[in-house]
Order: structure tokens, then sequence, then C-alpha cells
């Protein structure tokens, strides 16, 4: 059984906690407890029906201001399938919240309030959404039930939609109307919009293909530990030379020829190891440990790939990055951390080209530093070749963090575009 990751993402009170709450309900994954402990507080607060929201949103200030800030995971599966939720916030101080939540998600679910149509912060997420390189996205118009299921206002919005993302890459755009406070069209196709012929939104979660999404071309392994257990009482054990890690793209099979970076040999898969015990091949995102034919000196950090087939090695990098520190700015010749797979080097900010507009896609050329929040391009010069792709060809080995040197903070998040 395949997993989901999926992430909610649209304008403050458009309904995301709720639509999470609803789905889990009406799944019927949510425990009795939980249900009472929701139901109690709902009444403490006086309102009229039972709070679905409060399922996601935990944190105090949470809920005394009906909005969401931190990113709640929740989990829930299917016979068909599990699924992995990331509730975002919708406001704009907590971007950085949201680009963590879809950065590792299958599929986005932008909520649109039909009462109030396509906002600024529909816009803004759908653009993060693509930028993040998330392949699928749903837009959810909710509230219906407070514009009468009207379906002009629903084709209206769709319209209006479908006109903004032609400027956006989106591979696979879907539209659904729904209450998520009543359910409708949520988890069962709804009464009350027979125009709707339409999946409801649970179907089209539990049917969305995904397989093709990852990268089963490219073959990087990137190395995370070398395992050798020395155990001197088997045999077997004692020569056991292992390299486990991540598989982040393409399929490994004993037999297949392999190149070590950065050193550039070739050698042999011998054996793959799972946490079963062997298994006849690995695809991404397997975690497996990879015994070799020959005794090449690897350590972490380094990546394994085809011969034919290798990433960029580079030391000089373009990228976007999203700055997720109040403390302090990234400006030119700024002195950071970064993590880039499991390989962690040091690196400068050599040039800041521009500072993105996410609302109205703007670049600001004349920008000297980025603050909390902001988006912007930048170059890097690292001290350590890095093994990188494009982010839109991988987003494991296209992707990294940049960390602050004095505190360890993670400050940046990035999505390499050159190297």
């Amino acid at each position: 059984m395949d997993i989901l990751r999926f992430a909610t993402a649209g304008s403050v009170d458009d309904g995301k906690s709720t639509l999470i709450g609803r789905l889990l309900f009406d799944s019927k994954s949510i425990f009795e407890d939980q249900l009472e402990s929701v139901e109690r507080t709902s009444a403490d607060r006086g309102e009229e029906y039972t709070n679905l929201a409060l399922l996601t949103d935990g944190l105090r200030a949470e809920r005394e201001q009906g909005i969401t800030i931190d990113v709640a995971y929740r989990y829930f599966a299917t016979p068909r399938r599990k699924f992995i939720i990331a509730d975002t916030p919708g406001h704009i101080q907590y971007t950085r919240n949201m680009v963590t939540g879809a950065s590792t998600a299958d599929l986005a679910i932008i909520l649109v309030d039909a009462r109030k149509g396509i906002l600024e912060q529909s816009r803004r997420h759908a653009f993060l959404t693509t930028l993040l390189k998330v392949p699928h996205l749903v837009v959810a118009v909710n509230k219906m039930d407070l514009v009468d299921y009207d379906q002009a206002v629903y084709e209206q919005i769709v319209d209006e939609f479908t006109a903004f993302a032609s400027k956006l890459e989106i591979s696979d755009l879907t539209f659904i109307p729904l209450s998520a406070l009543h359910g409708d069209n949520v988890v069962e196709r709804s009464p009350n919009m027979p125009w709707y012929e339409g999946p409801s939104l649970l179907h089209h979660l539990e049917h969305v293909h995904i397989a093709s999404d990852r990268n089963l071309i490219d073959v990087r392994f990137p190395v995370q530990y070398v395992i050798r257990p020395h155990a001197s009482t088997d045999p077997g054990l004692h020569d056991y030379r292992g390299y486990a890690g991540q598989v982040a793209g393409g399929v490994l099979k004993p037999g297949d020829e392999v190149v070590h970076l950065p050193s550039g040999l070739s050698t042999t898969i011998t054996h793959i190891d799972g946490p079963g015990g062997p298994v006849q091949e690995a695809y991404a995102p397997m975690s497996v440990t990879l015994r070799l034919a020959d005794d090449i000196d690897i350590s972490r950090g380094d990546m394994i790939a085809r011969p034919g087939n290798r990433p960029e090695v580079a030391q000089d990098l373009e990228a976007m990055v999203c700055w997720m520190t109040p403390d302090r700015q990234l400006s030119p010749r700024t002195k950071l951390i970064i993590k880039h797979t499991t390989r962690t080097a040091r690196a400068l900010v050599k040039e800041l080209h521009y500072r993105l507009d996410v609302n109205t896609l703007h670049r600001d050329e004349a920008a000297t530093g980025l603050g909390l929040n902001e988006i912007g391009r930048i170059s890097l010069r690292v001290t350590q070749p890095l093994f990188v792709d494009d982010y839109g060809r991988n987003r494991l080995t296209g992707g990294f963090i940049l960390i602050d040197e004095a505190t360890h903070n993670t400050v940046a998040a990035g999505m390499i575009t050159g190297a």
C-alpha cells in the first residue's frame, strides 16, 4: 500500500483545518476520546456544532484566534492508501511553515472560500506549490453551502483560477466544490450539487496516480552511514561492509554497475539489504544497505550513481531560497552551513540576484537582502563539491537547507536551479 503525502493551503478562514477534521471524522479515522475532547471544547466555547478544526489546531494560540500557526501532521488510512496530511497556515507571516509542509508533499489542496473567490493568499500559495514542484494540485471550492450550492459561483472561480494557473507550471489541476462543515463532496458525493459530475475529495485522493512522479531514471544513492559490525562470533558479519542510506532516485538491483562519487571509481552491487532482509531491487524512497564488489573508500556524504548518468558535481550553485529566520537577513557575503542530502559543507552567498514578490511575481532586482518569509534567487559558493540535480528533476538531490554557523538553527530552505 503506497503513501500519499498532501498539504492543505489557502487563505485565512477558508476552512483548511475544518476540512481535515471532516476528512478524518467521515472516514472514521479518529478515536472516541479525541472526538469527546473536541465536543467538550466546542461546548465550552459556546459553539453550536462540533468544531472539527480543533482536531488539527492544537496550540492554545491557534484555538484562541481560530487560525493555524504551525504545521500540524495527521495520519490516516483507507483500504486503498495511507495518507500523511500537513495542515499548513494561511497567514503571510507563516510562509516558512507553509514551505516546510509542502516541500515533501505529493499533492496540495488549495482551499478557496466560495463567497470571497480567489484572494491574494490563494494566488501566493498556488505559486509556492509550483515553486516547490508539488506534482498534483486540487482547488477545493469550500463553503458552497453559504452560496446555496450555486453552480455559477463555482464556475466563475474555476475560470478565474484557470486563467491565473496558465502563468504557472502546473501539470495536474483538479477542481472540487465542497462544504467541509457539512461534509458535502468530502468523503461522499453530495446530493446538494447534482450538477457536479466529478469525484469526491477522498475518492480523488485515493486514486490520484503518484507512482510516476518519482524519478526512476536517475540513480542517486547518498551514503548516510557505513555499517561494519565486526562480529567475530558470526563469520558472515566479520567482513561485512555495507553502505546505508535512502534511495533518492532510480532503481538499484544486485549486479548493477555503479560509480562512486567523488572518486569516480566503478564497482558492482552484490547485495541489497532492507530492514527485513535481502531485497531484489530498491527504489525511492526505500532505505536500504548496499554491499559492493570492491573495497572503495566510501563515507557519509558520498554519492553512488550510474557510470553513464551522474549528477552535476559543483561548488557554484544557483538557487531559489526561502529565508526562515527573523534574527538576521540574508545578504551578499553571508557565511552559512549548507546541508545537501547527507553532505554538510560551508557556504558563502556570492550574490542576491533578486527578491521575488510571491503575490505579483515581480522580481525586485534592487533588493539588498532577504528578510523573514521572503523568497529570492541567489548564487552560492560551497567549500566542498556537491552532487546535485535541478530541483525540478529531483526534489531530494535538488533541495538543501542553510544553517546558521553560530546558533545551528535552520535559516533557509533552497531549491537548486543550476550548477
